[in-house]
């Protein structure tokens, strides 16, 4: 249901570097799953937060890659790489290798959004959050 009115080539996109990609993934992908929690029932906003937690920690991103990892094609894969080696800084609430993960995680989210590849990116969402159900 996202969608990007103005896109760019993957080459312009991958002129960003992967921190910036980052920083648009986080809320990409906090949109997600908001949007999903939201179309499931009319909840309370605490019980909406809380349900959110659930997906948006870099825990749960880190657990829910594994998922997704066969899925990725292998400019995917490199962006997501970009991402997950960058000079992100680990965070009090997870461990550095799950940081790391999460990064490279929303690296891509952001990559895929700027460069219009919606469909893709709702595709990967999916899958991710149904990892992330069980």
């Amino acid at each position: 249901m996202l969608k990007n009115d103005r896109p760019i080539s993957p080459s312009q996109a991958r002129q960003y570097s992967p921190l910036t990609l980052a920083y648009l993934g986080d809320g990409v992908y906090e949109l997600l799953v908001r949007e999903t929690l939201v179309l499931q029932e009319n909840r309370p906003n605490g019980q909406l937060h809380r349900e959110a937690l659930n997906f948006v920690s870099a825990a749960a991103q880190s657990d829910g890659l594994e998922e997704i990892f066969p899925l990725l094609t292998e400019d995917e894969l490199a962006i997501f790489k970009r991402g997950r080696n960058s000079d992100a800084v680990g965070h009090r609430n997870s461990d550095v290798i799950q940081y790391k993960r999460a990064t490279g995680l929303e690296t891509l989210f952001g990559y895929l959004y700027l460069i219009g590849a919606t469909d893709r990116l709702e595709e990967l969402f999916q899958a991710l959050y149904q990892a992330l159900r069980k």
